[in-house]
């Protein structure tokens, strides 16, 4: 499913290798991100709503994204091969339309046994090169994929982050970091109908991030899943989405007053991600499905500024 691509592998250290891609695109141009679909048997709609996934795959294909970012959460369970059968053929219009999938490894791609689960992943998104994480250059963006079941801040991956973060490119006006779990969400383990509340590890990249926001000449953005819902934080610079509507069984997110988003409900949704010279567009495209038919909404969208645009903007140019 991973089309493209120019890249050259970099061994690391220890577990795992990267790969740098490069997408030929010019702004302004449109992505889509989100996750925790959990493709599985259609016939058993408790993992996750099989209609739902349909309607967002539909609808992304329809929007014409330059590529789709997924958050993680892919298929239901990763060594099932028949999981993996199901995103092939509920995802075939994405291939059909020449549409570039970048993904970042979730937790259920992992179950059972994670050697056949990391096999039957990269079967599909090969022009990652058995990579756990990698960059891919688009224009005036950088697009960092972690994975999270590895130590994010510390290790090879950690290390590899904080070259990146090191020698972000002059023309790099946006860096989006994707992957699945959140570091901050209002959702916890012990809500109604189930959540996952953010782990020091994640908890402890935030930390690192907005330090470094605090100097960057780019804008840090995070896009995440793992929570079954929707939600927007920002703390000390960086824009925090959590995109986990893609069709599994919703959480219900009791919200704090830090959760940007405060709308109600079980959020299936998709986000578009406008990437105009130095502004950013995302807005939330939600899902309600009623006697069979798709409704859309447009239930929240930011616009996000460049540090440099930002600095001529206070400077009255």
């Amino acid at each position: 499913m991973l089309l493209s691509l120019t890249g050259c592998t970099k061994k690391s250290s220890a577990e795992t290798s990267s790969v740098d891609l490069r997408l030929d695109v010019k702004s302004p141009f449109r992505f889509v991100a989100y996750g925790d679909s959990r493709f599985h048997d259609p016939k058993d709609v408790e993992p996750s709503d099989p209609a739902v996934r349909v309607a967002l795959v539909k609808a992304i294909a329809e929007a014409n994204p330059a590529f789709i970012c997924f958050t993680g959460d892919i298929v239901y369970n990763g060594f099932e091969a028949n999981d993996w059968k199901v995103w092939d053929s509920e995802t075939r219009l994405w291939r059909d339309r020449n549409i570039p999938v970048y993904p970042a490894l979730g937790n259920h791609e992992l179950h059972g046994d994670a050697r056949i689960g990391l096999r039957n992943y990269f079967q599909r998104f090969p022009g990652l090169k058995n990579s756990r994480y990698y960059s891919v250059r688009a224009a005036n963006t950088l697009i960092l994929a972690l994975d999270s079941s590895l130590d994010e801040v510390a290790g090879p991956q950690g290390e590899w982050l904080n070259a990146k973060l090191d020698h972000v490119p002059a023309d790099v006006d946006f860096v989006f970091l994707m992957f699945h779990h959140p570091p901050y969400s209002s959702s916890d383990t012990n809500v109604m109908a189930g959540g996952h509340a953010a782990r020091p590890s994640e908890q402890a990249l935030a930390k690192v991030l907005e330090a470094r926001q605090a100097h960057a000449g780019y804008r840090l953005v995070v896009f995440s899943g793992h929570v079954h819902n929707y939600e927007r934080h920002e703390h000390h610079g960086v824009t925090y989405f959590v995109s986990g509507g893609g069709g599994a069984h919703p959480y219900l997110v009791q919200r704090g007053p830090d959760d940007l988003f405060q709308g109600k409900g079980v959020n299936y949704h998709y986000l578009t991600v406008e990437v105009d010279g130095k502004q950013v567009t995302v807005t939330m495209n939600r899902l309600d499905l009623a006697a069979g038919k798709a409704v859309w909404t447009q239930a929240d969208t930011v616009k996000l500024a460049a540090p440099s645009a930002v600095a001529a903007q206070a400077a009255g140019h």
